[in-house]
């Protein structure tokens, strides 16, 4: 069985929703390129497709199984990290589940950090707090979410996550459907 490596990352890339300059861009590639290698026109170095297949957020063995083979465990080291979202750590923590109906996504907010505003959002959310106290601003009602507390809520309501307090806030975050 033959891979069409051009087809299976338009195919990826579609699915998350992104534009070819956009993957460009996370993979430090050129649209020119993403381009012909859509299109079979070009052939593609195992670092740069090791760095197009992390943009997309799979792993590359991932890529090259067979499609019927998801993975049912992930580690540390396949999650997904997402830079300028307002929090020292934004992991996602499924490679690829903004393809999925709902998204897990690990993070960490030192004393003032705050993840940006959101308005009305189709869906629902939920988080559980593992470390510190989440400040969750909800309509523009603060509530405090603690240690081993979660929340839940419809994401039809603005709402916004803070770290309000002197010591680092940790929690698990599902969205559904994803985010990004």
């Amino acid at each position: 069985m033959e891979l069409a490596i051009g087809e299976r990352i338009k195919a990826l890339r579609l699915a998350s929703d992104l534009t070819q300059e956009e993957l460009a861009q996370r993979a430090n590639l050129t649209r020119g390129f993403i381009s012909q290698l859509e299109n079979d026109q070009t052939s593609i170095q195992v670092d740069s497709l090791a760095d197009l297949v992390d943009a997309l957020g799979i792993s590359l063995a991932s890529f090259f199984a067979d499609s019927d083979e998801v993975p049912v465990t992930y580690s540390i080291k396949d999650r997904v990290t997402m830079d300028n979202k307002g929090a020292t750590r934004f992991e996602m923590l499924v490679p690829g589940s903004t393809n999925n109906i709902m998204d897990p996504i690990f993070v960490e907010l030192q004393p003032g950090e705050q993840l940006a505003e959101e308005g009305s959002l189709p869906g629902e959310q939920f988080g559980y707090v593992l470390k510190g106290t989440l400040t969750l601003i909800l309509d523009g009602e603060p509530h405090t979410v603690s240690k081993q507390q979660c929340f839940y809520f419809t994401a039809d309501r603005p709402h916004q996550m803070k770290n309000e307090n002197d010591r680092p806030v940790q929690f698990i975050w599902v969205t559904s459907p994803p985010l990004m």
